[in-house]
């Protein structure tokens, strides 16, 4: 299998987008991949912006970027929750500075500016949060993926295909 030894993490939080959360854990598995689905602490299950429960294998705390090889950052408006409890910003933070993959969609850019990982970096997200990545220093793109580096980005759930391919390629680029 494609992704065979790898081990990544999927974060999780109230008013996650569904389509963003599940099509990358199930993908990720899908390849080989060992998925850990890692939440802020403040609850064991998570509800999707459609009520779509989610139950969590740990939080933020609890887990190391130097056991993992890469994370995937779900859009919704769980990036906004996630920004408030800062071993999540930190172990975003923590991946990058590591130069694992880093995967975010839609408004997931939240988390890359609150973790301060945008400067300098072209990156992509939903259109209504363009802003705050490019007063974060980041250079805007409206494509439906971008890879700088480590850092994966696109803008909504219909990029998901082209995003879980450079996730996947990203992931398989990585040594460990």
């Amino acid at each position: 299998m494609e992704l065979k030894g790898k081990k990544v993490i999927v974060l999780a939080e109230e008013m996650y987008n569904e389509y963003e959360l599940w099509y990358p854990y199930y993908r990720l598995k899908e390849a080989g991949a060992d998925v850990t689905l890692v939440g802020s602490g403040s609850a064991q299950t998570y509800k999707a912006k459609s009520g779509l429960e989610v139950s969590v294998d740990t939080s933020a705390d609890q887990v190391s970027a130097a056991d993992y090889d890469g994370i995937v950052i779900p859009g919704g408006y769980a990036p906004d929750r996630m920004r408030r409890y800062p071993s999540m910003v930190k172990l975003v933070k923590d991946f990058f500075e590591a130069g694992k993959v880093v995967a975010a969609i839609c408004h997931a850019g939240w988390m890359l500016a609150s973790a301060e990982i945008v400067e300098g970096k072209s990156v992509t997200c939903f259109f209504s949060i363009k802003d705050d990545l490019i007063h974060a220093g980041g250079n805007y793109v409206d494509k439906e993926v971008v890879v700088d580096g480590n850092l994966i980005t696109s803008r909504q759930p219909d990029d998901l295909p082209a995003f879980m391919r450079s996730v996947i390629a990203g992931l398989q680029a990585s040594s460990g």
